[in-house]
C-alpha cells in the first residue's frame, strides 16, 4: 500500500474535524447598555408625546433630571444623604443576619421547632412592614430607631427561611462522617453546617437587600432629617422637581449596584 493511500483516512479525518463556530453574540454588558438607553429613550418619548409644552410633566424630563443630577453630585449634600441611607441599610441587614441565621438554623435542624414556629412566622411574614410604621414611631419615637426596626423586620424573613432551607438541604452523609470522627457540636456547626449553607444565606441576603431598598424611602419619611427618602420630601417641598427626578435616578442606580454586589458575592462563594 502506498504512503498516500495510508495517509488518506488521516487526511479525511483531519478535514472532517469541526471548527469552532465564530461567536456572533452581542456581549451581555453591551445588551444591558442598550436596554438602559432604550429606557431613557422611552422616558424622553413619553414626555414629548403625552405632555404639552410648558406642562408640569416637562419638569421631570430626562435633560433636566440629568442636569440636576450632575449639580447634586458635585456638592456634598447628596453624598451625605446617600451615606446615611446606606448606613441604615447596613445596620438593618446586620441585625437581620444576627437574628435570622440562628433562628433559621434551629428551624432547619428541628422538625418540632419548625412545626411550632411556622404558623407564627408565616403570619408575621405576611404583614407588610409598612403596617408597623405607626406603632414603631409611637413605641420607639422619631429618628433612626424605628427605621432600623422596620428594615430589620423586612429583611429577617428571607434570611431566616433560606437558612432553614440550607440546613434541610445539607447532605446527611457529611454530618454522619463528622460524628463518626467524634466532632463536637461546635465543630459540627462551624466546619460542616455553616460552610454548607453559605450559598443559601447569601441568597437570603440578596433578597433581603432588595426588600430593604424598597422599604427605605417610606421609612426615611418618618421624621428624620437626612437620607434619600427625606431628600425626596425636601425636593418636593422646595418645588425642585428636576432634583426630585435626579434623586429617583440615584435610588435606582444604588439599588442596582447593591444587588450586583450581592450577586457577585454569591457567585464568588460558588466558585470557592
Amino acid at each position: 500500500m502506498s504512503d498516500a493511500a495510508a495517509q488518506a483516512p488521516r487526511t479525511i479525518e483531519e478535514k472532517s474535524e469541526p471548527r469552532a463556530p465564530r461567536s456572533t453574540a452581542v456581549p451581555g454588558a453591551l445588551l444591558g447598555v442598550f436596554g438602559l438607553v432604550a429606557l431613557v429613550a422611552l422616558w424622553w418619548g413619553s414626555i414629548e408625546l403625552f405632555s404639552a409644552p410648558g406642562s408640569f410633566a416637562r419638569l421631570f424630563a430626562p435633560a433636566a433630571a440629568f442636569s440636576s443630577l450632575l449639580d447634586l453630585a458635585s456638592g456634598p449634600d447628596l453624598w451625605t444623604h446617600v451615606g446615611l441611607s446606606l448606613k441604615r441599610i447596613a445596620v438593618g441587614l446586620g441585625l437581620a443576619v444576627l437574628i435570622g441565621v440562628p433562628i433559621g438554623l434551629a428551624v432547619g435542624a428541628s422538625t418540632t421547632f419548625e412545626a411550632a414556629t411556622t404558623p407564627a412566622f408565616q403570619l408575621l411574614r405576611m404583614i407588610s412592614p409598612l403596617s408597623w410604621m405607626p406603632i414603631a414611631v409611637m413605641v420607639l419615637g422619631v429618628g433612626d430607631k424605628p427605621i432600623y426596626f422596620l428594615l430589620t423586620f423586612a429583611a429577617v424573613w428571607p434570611i431566616l427561611l433560606n437558612t432553614a432551607a440550607g440546613v434541610r438541604a445539607l447532605d446527611r452523609r457529611w454530618l454522619l462522617l463528622a460524628e463518626s470522627l467524634s466532632a463536637t457540636r461546635w465543630e459540627l456547626l462551624t466546619r460542616v453546617i455553616l460552610p454548607g449553607i453559605v450559598a443559601h444565606v447569601l441568597t437570603g441576603v440578596r433578597l433581603a437587600i432588595g426588600i430593604q431598598w424598597i422599604m427605605l424611602v417610606p421609612c426615611e419619611m418618618l421624621g428624620v432629617s437626612a437620607g434619600l427618602g427625606y431628600f425626596i420630601l425636601d425636593t418636593r417641598d422646595r418645588l425642585a422637581y428636576s432634583e426630585l427626578a435626579a434623586v429617583v435616578i440615584v435610588i435606582g442606580v444604588l439599588g442596582f449596584l447593591l444587588d450586583a454586589l450581592a450577586r457577585k458575592a454569591h457567585r464568588a462563594q460558588g466558585r470557592g
